[in-house]
């Protein structure tokens, strides 16, 4: 045996997706696998080159993933020892991406991608493992718990057209042609004229037994191979390749390059021994393409009417849709769905500037609470400010007059896109959240110095903000604002009893605590009593610990895991408990059309009752930590 070989695969097979394999398999597989040293500084492939006939694996040494936005080189990822990369020659046909390169000398696996397909298809696990890691780029279950590319699983804008693209269910013909296999060569091609398509199934008691497309008639017929009275039996491809109705435009580009053909057969259950619903073609995958987020995002700035920019948002829908209904991970969702939900906001904005003229001065626009977060995947309400640079004092009400008027458009034209009005308020369109940057970091100041004086003003979200639109430096001064005076330990003590004043998810039974009265009677409130005291927990923590930069909850425990490494199991369960919890506030929500805010307890079987449970479980952990940590006296 190749003691090369040996030693690939027993590096392999403690890491996904070779741990699918036998061992033989795996040996099969090493003896093609070349291996490469990678110096530090080194690309291995950079942005637009052609792609290459294999895919990788970190042995030792990092690789930094990076692409270019804004003329500035990004960091993606970073790729440790176990961890695949390059998987764009199964999935696409155009240039790579982005850049891989050796953060420090490294050895690399180069695995032949001609090699490694028949284990793909062979073995869904191995195919659903290539599938998750395109869309996150990389994955590494061997040490998923104490790497530090975990805080980003992705980065998404116009710049990268988003490979969440690839993980949309199909559109397709659901009325392809269907002709019986004791059929003639010319009347079928007479029918396929007739019906303006290019191809057709061959069916035998219902079943797809073959298939005859344009390229078929050129190459057997018009060279007179086959005669034009043959049966169509001679001249059709078989088997046909075959599909269950949901596939994914992954799975299906990976099908047609894997048999080297240019229609697939969807089936009831996708194979051959169910009935024909419909045909999907290479044009079809084009098509697809129109979907993805880069080009959602392009269609934004376009769009001249609320009622495009609603367009857009229901195809959101739709892609948030399909991508949590094929399990990609809910932070890549959040990433790709905060960018386009900026785009409709940021062109909201503009057109306002449109009709409005050009602003007297500069300003910028920021989204709080769960869209300054990109945690927005529901269509619930907006929250905004508008921060405007200090003007002189007779200029001030003529200043603010404009800013308030392009706030009332502005948020009239996302009430028309479908994002409901504050129904506290909490939007620039109300005037006292729209003001100069001495009267917010004046406000700021309030907050953090006296809070609970006015506790009618005060909200926490206003500590989770990112700028939609314009002038950068407005948004830093307030962000220094707060880290200068966030020493102040009665501001902590106001947010820490804040996070702690939600009732319990579970009563002393540990049975739910649901609602007694109203609408929503027996249902619990996930939002209030589950997904609040997370959010709190992460904004207090992230602020006492000077974490700037990073809004989204996930992000905020999977970073104070890293920098507060005692409790980072705590942080932990609850960064996984915040995405089972949102995943069934969002699940609730896109099967009723709601904020999802309410579960029906009885609608969920009983493992999702128990696994619902098992998320509220962390909560308790932090509840002490944050009682530990913060002396909470006086708003007790």
């Amino acid at each position: 045996m190749n003691s090369i070989a040996q030693s690939i695969a027993n590096f392999l097979k403690d890491h996904e997706p070779f741990n699918y394999l036998t061992y033989e398999e795996l040996i099969s597989v090493s003896s093609s696998i070349k291996v490469l040293n990678l110096e530090k500084n080194k690309a291995l492939f950079k942005i637009d080159d052609k792609l290459h006939d294999c895919f990788y694996v970190v042995a030792s040494g990092v690789v930094n993933l990076t692409f270019v936005a804004d003329a500035e080189e990004t960091l993606l990822n970073k790729c440790y020892p176990g961890d695949i990369f390059g998987l764009r020659p199964f999935f696409a046909k155009n240039n790579y991406m982005m850049t891989a390169k050796a953060r420090e000398d490294c050895i690399i696996y180069a695995v032949p991608i001609n090699v490694f397909k028949p284990f793909v298809s062979l073995n869904s696990s191995v195919l659903d493992f290539l599938l998750e890691s395109f869309a996150a780029n990389t994955k590494n279950s061997f040490d998923k718990e104490n790497r530090n590319s975990l805080v980003t699983d992705s980065i998404y804008g116009e710049h990268t057209s988003g490979e969440i693209q690839y993980f949309q269910t199909l559109s397709y013909n659901k009325t392809p042609l269907k002709i019986a296999i004791d059929a003639i060569a010319k009347d079928v091609a007479q029918l396929m004229t007739d019906n303006l398509v290019n191809s057709a199934f061959v069916i035998e008691n219902r079943l797809p037994v073959g298939i005859v497309t344009d390229t078929d008639f050129r190459s057997k017929i018009a060279n007179a191979r086959f005669p034009l009275n043959s049966p169509i039996n001679k001249i059709m491809s078989s088997p046909v390749i075959t599909v269950p109705e949901n596939v994914s435009v992954a799975e299906a580009q990976l099908l047609l390059l894997k048999y080297n053909v240019s229609h697939l057969c969807v089936t009831v259950d996708g194979t051959d021994k169910t009935e024909i619903k419909g045909v999907i073609s290479e044009h079809d995958l084009v098509v697809a393409q129109s979907n993805n987020p880069g080009v959602l995002i392009k269609e934004t700035k376009r769009a001249i009417t609320p009622k495009e920019l609603k367009q857009v948002r229901e195809k959101l829908t739709e892609l948030i849709q399909t991508s949590i209904a094929k399990n990609i991970p809910l932070p890549h969702v959040y990433n790709i769905a905060g960018e386009i939900i900026f785009a409709i906001n940021r062109r909201a904005v503009e057109l306002s500037i449109l009709d409005l003229g050009s602003p007297p001065a500069r300003f910028c626009w920021l989204s709080i609470g769960s869209q300054g977060r990109k945690e927005q995947l529901l269509l619930t309400d907006q929250d905004s400010f508008l921060i405007f640079e200090d003007v002189a004092e007779e200029k001030y009400k003529e200043v603010k007059d404009y800013f308030l008027k392009l706030a009332k458009r502005t948020t009239a034209i996302l009430e028309k896109v479908g994002y409901s009005f504050c129904p506290y308020n909490h939007m620039a369109s109300n005037m006292i959240l729209c003001k100069s940057l001495t009267d917010w970091i004046k406000q700021y100041n309030s907050w953090i110095k006296t809070p609970g004086e006015k506790t009618n003003e005060i909200s926490s979200i206003f500590f989770d903000y990112e700028m939609v639109f314009g002038e950068q430096k407005l948004e830093d001064t307030i962000t220094e604002v707060i880290f200068s005076n966030s020493k102040n330990n009665l501001f902590f003590d106001y947010l820490g009893n804040d996070a702690l004043r939600k009732n319990a998810p579970l009563n002393f039974f540990k049975k739910f605590t649901i609602e007694e009265e109203g609408e929503n009677k027996g249902k619990f409130d996930i939002k209030t009593k589950a997904l609040m005291p997370l959010i709190d927990g992460a904004r207090l923590f992230a602020l006492s610990m000077k974490l700037r930069g990073i809004n989204n909850t996930y992000l905020r425990f999977k970073q104070l895991a890293i920098i507060d490494p005692k409790y980072s199991e705590i942080y932990l369960n609850c960064a996984e408990a915040f995405l089972t919890l949102s995943k069934f506030r969002t699940l609730e929500g896109l099967k009723n059309d709601s904020s999802g805010d309410f579960i029906n307890l009885d609608e969920l079987s009983k493992a999702d009752k128990e696994k619902l449970k098992n998320a509220l479980s962390p909560m308790r952990d932090l509840e002490e930590l944050i009682k530990d940590r913060f002396q909470l006296t006086q708003f007790s």
